[in-house]
């Protein structure tokens, strides 16, 4: 059996944990505590992080799921509520309905000044922003405040992923305003179109389970999994939204269910930000492309690796160029081959036909032409699983992400003093 890797802590060279007079007490911020991909992303880092050197407090705009996560995982957090005007607006609509409104914007910087006072009451050394709203609010209240600041970029800043006059306004203030910039792809950070004198690293999300492979690449599977064994199943996992191509998905699904009448389909997820009405566009897609019995609209699930164990094969959809691609790494975790859409940061996780399929974005016919390659050869599918698994060892566990963001803290802590 293959070993699993380690995520042992490393400190910097000479150094050790009595040598540390105490350590730093970071606030890592978010504007909401819905459990998106970024959020999710934020949980798993504050867990990783090396306790001797990282006191990790949490500064959320809202009350939610993840900080019921936090609390029951004893992560110190905190609930500082913002008007619901820039709370639930929109990024895809911030250039005309949200902070560049005038009664949004006052509110906003009033909220700056309340987030400021909060850092001075809990003793903070270093902000670290985990979303756009955060990085603008937190990222002012931070430098209001005189702490570092840390912005972690995990949207694209580009013309097809927000409004035009938005991302120019964020890369200006990615200038000015963070005195690091962290990128969860090489893509997103190409989008933010730094000078070089800005810091910058990119550090993807990494993720926190990895399965067992036995020595012939299957599944070493744990009590209570299901085994890839019986019909295929074939499923999309994430919030269900326009961009994320769940529609692309289905009309591929009717293709594919044509030549393999056997196979069945899950969509996992919720519509997070009113795209409510999106879901049920694809429920009548699913009716009116005959689907109605092979597809399962599973819902949001917490066991996302036994999810990815249970999966055949995960297609990631994407119609816009996703900035990281984090259920792919889950998926390429469980074993599970992935096809998965060309753009973004994925190319930098999938390696073409080493460890999954990539596809042109919005391309139907090469989707269900990547679905059928896998399902005509299980074996080969089953070494992609293996190659896959092992590339998130190497480069995408939650280890890596903790201990490239710590030598941030270390190089702004040391720099301040």
């Amino acid at each position: 059996m293959t070993a699993a890797a380690t995520d042992d802590t490393v400190l910097p060279p000479g150094e050790n944990a009595a040598d540390i007079a105490r350590p730093a007490r970071v606030a890592f911020i978010d504007h909401t505590a819905r459990m998106g991909g970024g959020e999710i992303a934020l949980l798993n880092l504050v867990n990783a992080l090396d306790r001797r050197l990282v006191d990790p407090v949490v500064l959320l705009f809202s009350d939610g799921p993840l900080a019921d996560a936090l609390r029951a995982q004893h992560i110190e957090t905190h609930i500082l509520p913002l008007s619901a005007a820039v709370l639930d607006a929109r990024k895809d609509k911030l250039g005309s309905s949200s902070l560049l409104k005038l009664r949004a914007a006052i509110e906003a910087l009033r909220h700056v000044r309340r987030v400021a006072k909060k850092l001075h009451a809990l003793h903070i050394d270093l902000v670290h922003t985990n979303s756009l709203k955060a990085d603008l609010i937190g990222g002012l209240a931070g430098r209001l405040a005189r702490r570092r600041v840390v912005w972690h970029v995990r949207d694209r800043i580009a013309d097809d992923y927000l409004p035009r006059k938005v991302a120019w306004l964020f890369r200006k203030l990615c200038r000015v305003v963070p005195h690091f910039v962290l990128a969860n792809s090489a893509a997103t950070l190409k989008t933010l179109n730094l000078p070089a004198e800005v810091q910058t690293s990119v550090v993807p999300s990494g993720i926190r389970h990895v399965v067992e492979i036995i020595h012939d690449g299957t599944l070493s599977e744990a009590p209570g999994d299901s085994p890839r064994s019986g019909a295929p199943l074939i499923g999309i996992v994430g919030r269900i939204s326009p961009w994320k191509g769940q529609h692309i998905f289905l009309q591929a699904a009717a293709k594919v269910h044509a030549v393999y009448p056997a196979t069945r389909f899950t969509i996992v997820g919720t519509p997070l930000f009113g795209e409510e009405a999106y879901e049920r566009e694809l429920r009548e897609l699913t009716q009116s492309l005959g689907l109605a019995e092979v597809v399962d609209f599973a819902g949001f699930t917490h066991d996302v690796p036994g999810t990815m164990r249970s999966l055949t094969i995960l297609v990631h959809a994407s119609t816009t160029g996703e900035p990281f691609g984090q259920v792919i790494i889950e998926a390429m975790a469980a074993g599970t081959p992935v096809v998965a859409t060309d753009g973004g940061g994925v190319p930098e996780i999938v390696q073409d036909g080493m460890t999954g399929l990539l596809v042109p974005m919005s391309d139907v016919e090469a989707m269900v032409g990547a679905i059928q390659r896998l399902l005509a050869d299980p074996a080969e599918a089953a070494r992609m699983g293996a190659r896959g698994r092992q590339r998130v060892l190497d480069h995408f566990t939650i280890g890596h992400t903790a201990r490239k963001v710590e030598a941030v803290y270390r190089l702004l802590l040391k720099r301040g003093k």
